[in-house]
């Protein structure tokens, strides 16, 4: 025998021939290896979690400043197909061209999934779990931001037009049509509120006075009031979009004080982002629209009033302008957005006289002074 038999004097039995060790250091070994596959499980679950939040935090973009309504694999299909044409000509509907606009603006906002989406096809397990993650992000913005403007709203109009009775800013089924102060916000322009017979004959859904998303409501105005005769003067204007807008976007106490040019807060903001921040502005008039209405879920329709047709309505307005003219306003009124909610910068307007007597300049000019001085002497 070797001298390993006779020291642990091995049976004979071929299902025995282990080394005999204690049982605390064979449990001791067993717990070390699970605690390392548990910590290669807890590794790839954190960087799971990590990708699912990113996914998410991302597609909040997709509602916010690409499309309200539009599905993210509609736009990709446009595009695919506008590839698929190779060059040919083809005439395109006013729905293909919105789509194929969102997909440029959706790669705008998140630059990384152009190239995402050319590696992968829908099919494949990832991406279908990339775009599951985007859509949930994108209504959990949906989402957030119509609750934030619930109560927010409530106050603006109370503070604003201090209508009475207040309107609740819990109780959305007292608003509407039924509450005066927000039915003269929902009602069409071409419409006198103050009329008892207009007020009666929209509460009522007469023919004469069906309100639908053809309209312009009296609060995408200023002063919510429209000049029939010049119905562009003031439209998009108003306090109450200005306020919704800087709730979302900034923050709700930046929504305070829009009296001002911006509060300057996103100043050093590039003027191409800023622009692109302002354009969101189409999907808070739609947002703002349900804030005033007495409907409690999110859904496209409200009675006879479509928000996804009135949010292609506002999209068309700035993005399809007739002729030249109408481009010319539409780029005064994206840059008095950008002006009231990111101020105006009056750096390039500084002379160099009154850079040199700036504190920091000046400094270093006696800093100089005093250093000739002193080689001078020696």
């Amino acid at each position: 025998m070797s001298q390993v038999e006779d020291d642990f004097e091995l049976p004979e039995s071929s299902q025995s021939l282990a080394v005999a060790t204690s049982e605390s250091a064979r449990q001791k070994r067993k717990i070390a290896a699970l605690e390392e596959k548990l910590q290669v499980l807890e590794s790839g679950h954190a960087a799971k979690q990590r990708e699912t939040n990113y996914y998410m935090s991302q597609g909040r973009a997709l509602r916010r400043i690409v499309t309200l309504f539009d599905n993210i694999e509609d736009l990709i299909r446009e595009n695919d197909r506008r590839c698929d044409l190779d060059g040919e000509d083809e005439n395109m509907t006013v729905d293909q061209d919105r789509l194929q606009t969102g997909y440029i603006a959706l790669n705008h906002a998140l630059p990384w999934f152009h190239s995402k989406a050319s590696e992968l096809d829908m099919e494949n397990v990832e991406f279908s779990y990339m775009l599951k993650k985007l859509r949930q992000g994108a209504d959990s913005a949906r989402g957030d931001d119509t609750s934030k403007l619930k109560s927010l709203v409530a106050d603006w109009i109370n503070r604003e037009l201090k209508p009475d009775p207040l309107v609740d800013p819990d109780d959305k089924h007292c608003r509407g049509f039924v509450n005066d102060a927000c039915g003269r916000l929902l009602c069409p322009t071409e419409l006198d509120w103050n009329s008892p017979i207009v007020r009666a004959g929209i509460r009522d859904r007469t023919d004469d006075y069906v309100v639908t998303e053809m309209s312009w409501p009296a609060f995408l105005y200023e002063k919510y009031t429209a000049n029939q005769d010049n119905l562009e003067e003031g439209l998009f204007k108003s306090t109450l979009l200005l306020q919704a807008f800087k709730a979302i976007f900034t923050s709700p106490s930046s929504a305070r004080d829009v009296a001002g040019d911006g509060d300057a807060a996103n100043i050093i903001e590039t003027n191409r982002r800023a622009k692109k921040d302002v354009h969101s502005s189409m999907k808070v008039k739609t947002h703002l629209r349900f804030a005033l209405s007495s409907v409690t879920s999110w859904r496209p329709i409200d009675g006879d009033f479509d928000y996804k047709l009135f949010w292609q309505n506002i999209v068309d307005f700035f993005e399809i302008p007739p002729g030249r003219l109408a481009q010319q306003k539409v780029k005064r009124l994206l840059a008095w957005w950008t002006r009231k909610v990111f101020g105006t910068s009056r750096r390039a307007e500084l002379s160099d006289g009154a850079k040199a007597r700036m504190s920091v300049n000046a400094l270093a000019t006696q800093r100089a002074q005093l250093d000739d001085a002193l080689f001078d002497s020696e």
